[in-house]
């Protein structure tokens, strides 16, 4: 669904060999009981996608439930659940780092990483500059490489603190 946000997803290429290598174990599993190979593929690719749906609509509840609210423009209850989110995936490190096998998910930018830009958003959407500061800076802080947080930055200092938004 097509909601005019400027919702950013970057993919890691290499998650889709992992996630294909996962569908291929399930497959060479399901080959030892079911025949005809045919029926496992199938089997096999039902499965899958059962698991992918399943583990990211219960896993990472908090971060969809976030968007949906970016979608809804309700930026303080989205604020809200990327900091669950965000609480989550620091005390469960484990399923952000292998989040490929774990998670099925393609994204390069880790769950805590997304977190953080999508709260820094909202709070410029809520006119914020401050805050929005405040957990751009921390995003760089665990996460240096983060080009949306480097050009949101620029972006925040080329505004005047006088503008008028």
């Amino acid at each position: 669904m097509f909601s005019g946000k400027p919702v950013v997803y970057q993919v890691t290429w290499i998650s889709l060999v992992i996630q294909l290598v996962v569908l291929q174990v399930i497959i060479f599993c399901l080959s030892f009981f079911v025949e005809p190979y045919s029926s496992a593929v199938n089997i096999g690719i039902i499965l899958y996608l059962f698991l992918f749906l399943l583990v990211r609509c219960l896993v990472p509840r908090n971060h969809r439930k976030g968007m949906r609210f970016v979608k809804k423009e309700d930026y303080a209850r989205a604020v809200e659940e990327f900091e669950k989110s965000y609480d989550f995936f620091t005390k469960y490190a484990w399923i952000d780092k292998y989040r490929y096998f774990v998670l099925l998910s393609h994204s390069s930018m880790c769950y805590k990483e997304m977190a953080l830009v999508n709260i820094a958003y909202c709070y410029t959407q809520c006119g914020d500059g401050n805050r929005a500061r405040e957990y751009y800076v921390e995003t760089l802080r665990q996460f240096p490489d983060n080009e949306m947080a480097k050009s949101a930055l620029r972006m925040l200092d080329s505004v005047s603190p006088y503008a008028d938004w």
